[in-house]
């Protein structure tokens, strides 16, 4: 073991290696026998195509560049495909990114286009498909831009004929229903075909606020008749509803406290932990009935495991394996269940659970170590004490490496990680940019502050009308815990976080002397301007619960935003934007850094052509991860080998 000072370690794990690994596989499905699911590419401009895993085990993509499979309905998106199998051949229809159309594709051939295009506004876009093959359409949500600001937009459901008559024609797609809420996710086709299940609801509400849960009749030309609402409301979340074999309906509703099962109306398994979560992509899927009347369930208290629920007895058994998350995404086909999961020390890989033998395997998207797994970061799950006594969840990830270790009495640099969101939570699971800095010499908390998803509905209440203030304070007890208890140096900590996250870190800088420096990427900065038409429709209203309505409190709106305070900023810090982000779009980084001009603060402003909200290509992701090592170099005065320096400016 040698000795060399924390930040200064020389690891195998550098910016190029941690962004060919990131993202995940999602939405996964059934075509047949097969699996197949949706897969990232970052070295092909960070689109998406579809994987299909053959009956043989072999995996080989669907689609060449540039098709790129995501929706961009509600902007987060949402199922972008489906499939099935037509006399002994796959049949898949997919949303692409580029021009937002709905396709046909049969492998081996040319996908063919069945929604037309729309010059108004954001256009047409298409999300939650689902074929049914035997009306000859596709079932799915329809977003539709009546004007071209960002909320000139309607929502329904909306079937569009599988024969391609609808590619140049918009009035050949037929809404299922009339117009009634804001907000819709695909409707689900009872077994006899006769009723159909969706959820619903409208501004100001987000839907882990308050959702509608909605039956309606199917009439005999295929329209959705009398629908009303069986469960939900203001303040109950309905996450997720679909019927069981026996034509009972299932759902997941808050109304407890806590994201549990029901079956008409009657708790499943009464628990106090998860069984759903918040619904930021359309088609999100915590749950999957089995035909045998068995539940396949995602669930947990913080960490999520893939387990089987018999709805007579209640109980719970869980997949055996190394996973300690498992996402939002769930496919079933006779006893199989398909999932994702990963843990501390695995990527995510497409899992298949048989329920006939209990068996757990990974199917595809296979984890495998670019370098040896010595170098991974050891994880600890934490639980801190923040004002008032309230509990703060944490992960801390302490520097790690098998060959080095620091000189005697020397204590570590921390960086605080704020995730985005903010109802959102930070997965436990091996993520190569952490390992970049903790293999380094450089510790990581990510911080599950106040607000965050995964403990119950009064733990995430916490933010309500509270954000800025609990979310900075949590970081902030996390990391002062972490330096009076001797684990962190106190004069080296840091903050960082995207979205939601750079706002927290943004509102750390300007409101806490806890941080010598920050990373804020793709941010929220100004309350008002988000709030008055800067974002899209989705989250436009999600400020009257995080900080109040703005007729009400404007001064709330204006004492709490960094931009508003850029003269309190006095740390060194870096701020990464995308051009093309129309969620966090760049006018709230010129604001902020127009009032901070001549402040002589050391700071970095990078821009990413072609970036939306969340970093996707591979060469954008190294770029950053390096300004980012760079700048706590500057500000901690590490030497970390090989990492080009970041010109800090005033």
């Amino acid at each position: 073991m040698e000795t060399l000072p924390y930040g200064s370690w020389p690891s195998p794990i550098d910016a190029a290696l941690a962004a060919a690994h990131d993202g995940k596989p999602e939405f996964v499905g059934f075509v047949g026998d097969e699996v197949w699911w949706t897969a990232p590419r970052p070295a092909e401009g960070g689109r998406r195509t579809l994987v299909r895993r053959g009956v043989d085990g072999t995996e080989e993509p669907v689609l060449p560049p540039p098709w790129n499979v995501r929706s961009r309905v509600i902007e987060y998106g949402g199922r972008p495909w489906d499939g099935t199998v037509v006399d002994g051949t796959p049949l898949v229809v997919f949303v692409n990114f580029a021009d937002q159309r709905l396709y046909r594709h049969e492998p081996g051939g040319t996908p063919r286009p069945l929604t037309p295009v729309s010059a108004v506004g954001g256009g047409l876009r298409w999300a939650e498909p689902q074929l049914l093959v035997d009306r000859g359409e596709v079932w799915c949500v329809l977003e539709e831009f009546t004007g071209e600001g960002p909320t000139d937009v309607r929502r329904v459901p909306a079937a569009v004929p599988l024969d391609g008559s609808a590619a140049e024609d918009r009035d050949a797609v037929r809404e299922l229903t009339a117009e009634r809420h804001r907000f819709v996710t695909g409707p689900r086709l009872s077994p006899d075909g006769r009723r159909a299940a969706w959820l619903a609801w409208d501004h100001p509400r987000m839907p882990w606020d308050g959702t509608e849960l909605l039956v309606a009749d199917v009439s005999d030309d295929g329209r959705l008749t009398a629908p009303r609402t069986v469960a939900g409301g203001p303040e109950e979340s309905v996450a997720q509803a679909d019927w069981a074999a026996d034509g009972s309906l299932l759902y997941a509703s808050d109304r407890g406290g806590w994201w549990n099962l029901y079956r008409d109306g009657r708790p499943l398994c009464p628990r106090e932990e998860e069984f759903a979560g918040p619904l930021w992509k359309l088609g999100q899927r915590w749950f999957a009935p089995l035909d045998s009347g068995l539940v396949a369930v995602v669930h947990g208290r913080g960490a999520t495991a893939l387990g089987i629920l018999d709805p007579e007895s209640g109980e719970v058994v869980d997949a055996a394996g190394p996973w300690s998350e498992f996402d939002a995404t769930l496919a079933v086909h006779g006893g199989r269940v398909i999932g994702v999961g990963a843990g501390p020390h695995g990527s995510h890989e497409v899992v298949e659970l048989d329920t006939r033998t209990g068996r757990a395997r990974v199917v595809g998207a296979a984890h495998r170590d670019p370098v040896d797994p010595a170098h991974y970061p050891e994880p600890r799950v934490r639980t801190f004490t923040g004002p008032g006594g309230r509990e703060v969840h944490a992960h801390v990830y302490p520097p790690h490496h098998p060959g080095f270790s620091a000189p005697a009495g020397e204590l570590p640099p921390y960086v605080v990680w704020a995730h985005g969101g903010p109802t959102s939570r930070s997965p436990l699971v091996l993520d190569l940019e952490i390992a970049y800095f903790t293999s380094r010499g450089i510790g990581v908390a990510e911080v599950n502050y106040g607000g965050s998803t995964g403990y119950g509905r009064e733990y995430r209440e916490r933010l309500r009308e509270q954000w800025g203030v609990v979310d900075v304070e949590d970081c902030a007890a996390v990391a002062l815990a972490l330096a009076d208890e001797g684990t962190a140096d106190r004069d080296r900590l840091a903050i960082r976080g995207g979205s939601a996250g750079g706002w927290t870190t943004a509102a750390s800088l300007t409101g806490t002397d806890v941080y010598a420096c920050g990373t804020v990427l793709y941010p929220i900065l100004d309350l008002t301007g988000w709030g008055t038409g800067e974002t899209h429709d989705f989250e436009s209203q999600y400020l009257e619960s995080l900080v109040g309505p703005l007729a009400e409190v404007p001064e709330r709106y204006t004492e709490r935003s960094p931009a508003e305070h850029a003269d309190r900023i006095t740390a060194p810090f870096l701020l990464l934007q995308g051009l093309d982000d129309v969620i966090c779009p760049p006018v709230q980084c010129e604001r902020f850094l127009a009032r901070l001009r001549g402040r002589d603060v050391p700071h970095a402003y990078l821009t990413f052509e072609g970036e939306g909200h969340g970093f996707r290509r591979a060469e954008t992701m190294v770029r950053a991860l390096e300004a980012e090592l760079s700048l706590y170099a500057q500000v901690f005065g590490l030497e970390p080998a090989g990492i080009p320096t970041l010109e800090l400016g005033t």
